[in-house]
């Protein structure tokens, strides 16, 4: 599907973007075509527009370059969206859509039924990053890029131990491991290396978390006062869902905070037995099977109840 960028050859000026709140696959596919396209299309102008990449993905190159504000109204030759399941997701760089020259969708999200011009969606690939690399010529895929897409690769892959990881998955990572890439320190940085202040946020949200369904279910709710309290912004909420499902015997893990906004930010975990993307859906969210999120309003423990409800009747 190489063709699928064909259009790249006569264009001048490029816009990439991700999904709200870009998690480490959004930011790594973003940042492994923004990287390609630099190397291989010189004379493109290239710009990543995502809301506030975390913390935890700086060690991805240029990030620094991510314009996280969508106030004016540049038009672009070509829109690239990634990993993106739903043109909604696009949150505020969906106004550049609308006025683009050509529009593609590249991702992996089951969900996706293909919202631009031309959509390629793998939903057997591990992630977006993944089906980016079977897209780029490996020769002329750059140290810099490989670094993105192996960060993407790990991120949604939970580090090759997620069901989505396939014999493909650990050949694609073998050959950007052959760039030369840091893959060890990568995993580091990006999986166990946390902030003071992400490690006490976490602590708290685990030590106020609560077990339900009998103890399959383990959840939790952080409310914007206590986040300012430990002077935490939400990127350092990165992981928190994850680490709860960690817990001995539940199927399922459940985080909800608040957006700052007046609204709620729903995340969820599965080990396999309760479809969270299913549940993500009921609030207009999506993701998949293990692994789904959505935005809500309304009393946060009224949606952990609602969502009890539904937990117990997947296993019964």
């Amino acid at each position: 599907m190489a063709d699928i960028l064909d259009c790249l050859a006569g264009a001048s000026s490029v816009i990439i973007a991700g999904h709200t709140r870009p998690d480490g696959d959004c930011v790594g596919s973003c940042m492994g075509m923004y990287h390609y396209i630099r190397s291989n299309y010189p004379d493109i102008e290239v710009n990543v527009r995502l809301e506030e990449v975390p913390e935890s993905y700086a060690v991805i190159p240029g990030t620094e370059n991510v314009i996280t504000e969508y106030a004016d109204d540049k038009s672009y030759d070509v829109f690239i969206s990634l990993d993106a399941s739903d043109k909604a997701r696009l949150a505020g760089a969906i106004k550049y859509f609308d006025t683009a020259g050509h529009t593609i969708c590249i991702d992996h999200h089951i969900s996706n039924e293909g919202f631009a011009d031309e959509n390629y969606i793998v939903p057997d690939a591990s992630s977006t990053s993944e089906v980016l690399c079977d897209i780029f010529d490996h020769s002329r895929i750059s140290y810099d890029a490989a670094m993105a897409l192996y960060v993407g690769i790990i991120c949604d892959s939970g580090v090759f131990k997620y069901s989505c990881t396939g014999s493909h998955t650990m050949e694609t990572a073998g050959m950007l491991m052959d760039k030369g890439i840091p893959y060890t320190e990568l995993v580091d940085s990006v999986f166990y290396e946390k902030s003071f202040v992400m490690n006490r946020i976490m602590g708290y949200c685990l030590l106020n978390s609560r077990l339900s369904c009998e103890g399959k279910m383990i959840s939790c709710y952080l409310d914007d006062d206590t986040m300012k309290s430990y002077g935490a912004v939400h990127s350092d909420l990165e992981g928190i869902v994850s680490q709860m499902k960690l817990t001995r015997g539940t199927e399922i893990s459940l985080f909800i905070s608040d957006s700052g906004s007046g609204g709620l930010r729903i995340s969820m975990r599965s080990s396999g037995k309760v479809d969270v993307r299913k549940i993500a859906g009921i609030y207009g969210g999506g993701g998949h099977t293990l692994a789904s999120g959505a935005s809500a309003s309304g009393d946060p423990l009224e949606i952990i109840a609602q969502i009890e409800a539904m937990v117990k009747e997947q296993l019964s």
